[in-house]
């Protein structure tokens, strides 16, 4: 029996001491390997135990169980090991987790390997930030790019105010305590949490081979080849190069590396995406909503509470409408959501002519529902897109007119556009702000002229003196100026916003002050800024940036309503 060999070492008369290793000679002084393999001291005593054979150390007392049933495997007199092996057997072990332990720091947050994306001038260009944008990544830059980024710094246009950012943000990296260049400038050093990479510089030269075909003077193709070196020098690590160019990404792929353009700034991928402010209620929703839904008048309008499955897509302001044959139409706005509920509130009809806004009714759904927000003194910021001849400016100049002459709510309309000619630049424009702005202005003249008409019981007389009123409290005022400015209970109108960058939407919306409501108007699908895209655009951002605000709304207008002609030729053309 295995246990019963085992008891055969020892005598029930005999004690057993520790091995007591030699005492260190001065302080704070190591063990050598050779005093823990002091022999153990026998004692005799009453209660000494004599060991027959090599004495076996035990560091608790054994408990045995009883033998039940015989074990087949019997105790062979292997030699337990030494103190000093078990101590180089644990170091080993430590080393090996504690080189096993080190990446799982990172392995929550990285799912694969980090790339090295080689960034091009233009990108810098476009957004200062976007050094900080690749997350836990490295950045490189080529040596070519810092000298295209310093040629580009000079000037008062957008380039070079960006071109100056990027140099004061790669300065602020640089001159961080501890930076090292040769070893990566950490991207996070500035106080930008989520870059976790580095950031690396060109600092020796690279050897590479282009096409003969391909110039080498050329900066794209000098950046080309730095990424063709460090492609081959950091295999298999992936090596992107990141450009705003599109024929330097169709090069690149011809040279068989890896290339992509800078979505960060892109807001939607698609145009069709973006938020729409109309959601259409099932035919089934009075079968599936009908049980629950609570319903009481206050004043003219009707409010619905409901629970259902259609509460978690609606937001604060979107509206909804129920339209089936045979069953009355519901028209309503979401004023409320609270967990699983939901509260729309009925809408004012801006189609029946004792609803009209100066003279203006709303001839489809889509424009009573933006009529509602225009003429809604708790909605602050109001955008509407829409094709050509949908009816944004003038709605937006109806709703300005009667809230600033009739109702008093605001005491002038700024008018203010993005001055981006669709063909070639006519050259500077004589006289004051206004009489520069006013060429550009001639879309607003156009709905003036309109809404001048409307009144049919005032003479020439009366005309002329009305029009002469709504000059008086129309302003005309130009973007370049706009910075530092405050608005006090003002009606702003930013009309094709679509051609204003996010950046110069931010500056705009935040001129804002106590009363002032902003109304962006525009046609993504009319796009005059170089760069822009649908994605891109100022007004895109603003649309999805305040969807769900309670005091913002949108509306995308569908038909056009201004000639057979001109709905047909946005259609076909």
């Amino acid at each position: 029996m295995a246990a019963v060999s085992f008891l055969k070492h020892f005598s029930p008369n005999q004690e057993f001491f520790m091995p007591l290793p030699t005492a260190p000679n001065k302080r704070a002084a190591l063990l050598s390997v050779q005093d823990y393999d002091v022999p153990a001291k026998k004692s005799r005593r009453s209660t000494t135990t004599q060991v027959q054979s090599t004495p076996q150390v035990l560091a608790h007392p054994v408990m045995l169980p009883e033998v039940s049933k015989p074990v087949e495997h019997r105790l062979q007199d292997v030699p337990a090991p030494t103190v000093a092996e078990q101590i180089s057997n644990r170091t080993a072990r430590n080393d090996k987790s504690v080189k096993t332990a080190a990446p799982k720091a990172r392995a929550k947050r990285n799912q694969g390997p980090a790339k090295l994306f080689v960034l091009d001038t233009n990108v810098l260009l476009h957004d200062p930030s976007s050094l900080f944008r690749f997350e836990e990544h490295d950045v490189f830059l080529p040596m070519i790019v810092l000298e295209e980024l310093d040629a580009h710094k000079k000037g008062m246009t957008e380039v070079a105010r960006n071109g100056r950012q990027a140099s004061r943000s790669l300065d602020a990296l640089a001159e961080h305590q501890g930076s090292d260049i040769s070893a990566g400038l950490l991207l996070n050093s500035t106080g930008h949490t989520q870059a976790q990479g580095r950031l690396f510089f060109q600092t020796q030269l690279l050897s590479y081979d282009l096409p003969a075909s391909l110039p080498q003077g050329k900066a794209d193709n000098q950046i080309l080849g730095v990424v063709e070196a460090l492609r081959k020098q950091h295999a298999p690590r992936d090596v992107v190069l990141v450009s705003k160019d599109i024929n330097m990404r169709v090069k690149a792929r011809a040279l068989g590396l890896s290339t992509d353009d800078y979505q960060n700034d892109k807001t939607l991928e698609d145009g069709d995406l973006l938020y729409s402010g109309v959601c259409a209620l099932p035919l089934d929703f009075w079968v599936t909503h009908g049980k629950s839904v609570e319903s009481w008048q206050q004043g003219a309008q009707t409010f619905y509470r409901i629970s259902g499955p259609i509460v978690p897509q609606l937001l604060i302001n979107q509206f909804v409408f129920f339209e089936a044959p045979g069953e009355p139409n519901l028209y309503a706005k979401v004023v409320e959501i609270r967990g699983k509920t939901a509260v729309f509130k009925t809408l004012r009809d801006f189609t029946h002519l004792k609803n009209a806004v100066w003279g203006i009714t709303t001839r489809n759904r889509e424009q009573n529902f933006a009529m509602n927000l225009l003429m809604d003194q708790d909605v602050d910021f109001v955008t509407l897109t829409g094709t050509a001849g949908t009816g944004k400016t003038l709605m937006a100049l109806a709703a300005g007119l009667t809230q600033v002459l009739d109702e008093r709510r605001y005491t002038e309309i700024i008018i203010t556009r993005a001055t981006v000619s669709v063909g070639e630049d006519i050259g500077f424009l004589p006289g004051t702000e206004e009489e520069k702005m006013g060429p550009w202005m001639g879309a607003m003249d156009d709905n003036l002229e309109v809404l001048g008409k409307t009144d049919t019981s005032a003479g020439e007389w009366g005309r002329a003196a009305t029009n002469e009123l709504i000059r008086s409290r129309i302003k005309i005022k130009s973007m370049n100026f706009m910075r530092g400015r405050t608005f006090l209970n003002k009606y702003v109108i930013i009309d094709e916003a679509q051609n204003l960058t996010p950046k110069q939407m931010k500056t705009l919306i935040t001129r804002a002050g106590p009363g002032t409501k902003i109304v962006c108007m525009g046609n993504i699908a009319q796009i005059d800024t170089p760069y822009l895209t649908e994605g891109s655009s100022g007004l895109t951002y603003a649309v999805d940036k305040f969807k769900g605000w309670p005091h913002s709304g949108h509306i995308t207008l569908a038909r056009g309503e201004r000639s057979r002609l001109a709905d047909f030729a946005s259609e076909v053309l």
